[in-house]
């Protein structure tokens, strides 16, 4: 018996981040490189207990056409930066075929995109951390004031998870907010794993 998700992890990350890492190279998708803003990382459905399915659907493959009327926004706001450079067709089926199918009982394959989308433009992470003096500016700033800052527009603490650049400097990377199964409403994390973040953090610059 399959054990009902209960809520999902709307993940975002920085860009600037991701290219600083010392982990991996990236590479700008064919369309350029994307516009300085918070990129959705996936949509990740969530059992109470902080465990995850994962390619729950092997027949739901993912169907460009399907999300047609969607390419536009998802290339601003879901490029890939792996390499090589891409469309971006890779990232979305990979995102679809281990996170959304397990969702499916909610949402089909063209509102999962859609409501990632609708997730990120409700909460405009940059926005909410600059109208905080938080900016991009390879400037350190202190975990606990990025944490209060997004909790104070969403009313929820968001989880937080850091990468290392070349030189050992912990960096603002991803920012994950719980959501309810439709993917709409905004709720309070079951758990919040401790992400590798130190007290103190650096926001690249893009």
């Amino acid at each position: 018996m399959t054990r009902l998700i209960t809520y999902m992890h709307a993940y975002t990350q920085w860009p600037g981040a991701y290219c600083d890492t010392k982990h991996h190279s990236c590479c700008y998708p064919k369309t350029g490189k994307p516009t300085a803003e918070f990129s959705i990382h996936g949509l990740w459905p969530n059992h109470k207990d902080g465990s995850w399915p994962s390619n729950c659907n092997p027949d739901s493959v993912f169907d460009r056409l399907e999300i047609s009327d969607l390419m536009g926004s998802l290339q601003k706001n879901w490029p890939s930066l792996s390499c090589p450079s891409s469309n971006g067709f890779r990232f979305w089926s990979h995102e679809w075929e281990k996170h959304g199918t397990c969702s499916e009982s909610e949402l089909n394959q063209h509102d999962y995109f859609a409501t990632a989308l609708k997730l990120k433009e409700k909460v405009n992470l940059l926005k909410i951390l600059k109208n905080a003096e938080i900016e991009p500016d390879d400037g350190f700033y202190s975990l606990d004031s990025i944490v209060k800052a997004i909790e104070a527009v969403t009313s929820h603490a968001p989880g937080m998870e850091c990468n290392k650049d070349s030189a050992g400097n912990s960096q603002l990377y991803q920012v994950y907010l719980c959501v309810d199964t439709s993917g709409s409403e905004i709720i309070e994390c079951p758990i919040l794993p401790r992400g590798r973040c130190d007290s103190s953090v650096q926001f690249p610059k893009f």
